[in-house]
This record gives C-alpha cells, structure tokens and sequence, in this order.
C-alpha cells in the first residue's frame, strides 16, 4: 500500500474511532479490552482495566494506535515499537489494580504513540 493511502487509510480509522464511543463494547456485564479477554482477566492490572470504563476506553485506544502503527511503520520502526509496548506492558502490571497508576500508564502511553501518529502523518505522501 502506498504511504498516501496508508495515510487516508490511517486517518480514516482514527476518525472512525473517534466516532466511536469506546465504552460501548461492553459483553454482558463485563467490559471488553482491547489488548486482552476480559473472561481470561487473572492478572491484577487486567481485571482492574475489564472493571473500570474510563480504563477500557484506554485500552481501547492505546491498542488500536499500536496496531495501526504496527503495521504502517517501517521495519526499524516498528520493532522498536513492539520493544517499548512489552516494556510498557511490564511498567502497567506493576501498577496491580491501582487505578491511579494505570490512568497515568495509559496517559503517558498514549501521549507517546499519539505523537508517533503526528510524526509519520507530517512525512505525507512518498
């Protein structure tokens, strides 16, 4: 795929997300996260982020931009990409179920891989 259409293609899912309300994917009683089962949850940080909207939504979006970036960005890029989402990974389960410290996880996640879209949006077509 071209970069131009990887770009429309990119900001096409990104609007569409937008539009959507995240906190809507919800199976029953359980909400559902982007990055893992919520019925498979075992894990301290998972069953807090499956138990709290505003953490969903997070994961949501932050998985969302990983996989879109994931597969837009070169090689290089997209190794070191992965590299710094299992060190995340790692940084989130040490928060437990504390709420606060994976809002904060999330947020400064977020920021970086929102930043990694403004970058490679700039570079325009190829």
């Amino acid at each position: 795929m071209g970069s131009y259409r990887r770009i429309a293609w990119l900001c096409g899912v990104v609007w569409s997300v937008g539009l959507c309300p995240l906190g809507a994917l919800v199976h029953g009683d359980r909400a559902l996260a982007a990055s893992f089962d919520c019925a498979k949850a075992a894990a301290p940080d998972e069953v807090a982020i499956c138990a709290d909207l505003s953490l969903n939504d997070r994961d949501v979006e932050m998985t969302t931009r990983f996989e879109i970036l994931r597969d837009v960005l070169p090689m290089g890029g997209s190794a070191k990409l992965r590299e710094d989402q299992e060190e995340w990974l790692k940084e989130r389960g040490s928060c437990a179920g504390d709420r606060i410290c994976l809002l904060g996880a999330y947020e400064a996640r977020l920021r970086t891989l929102r930043a990694v879209f403004a970058e490679f949006a700039k570079q325009g077509p190829q």
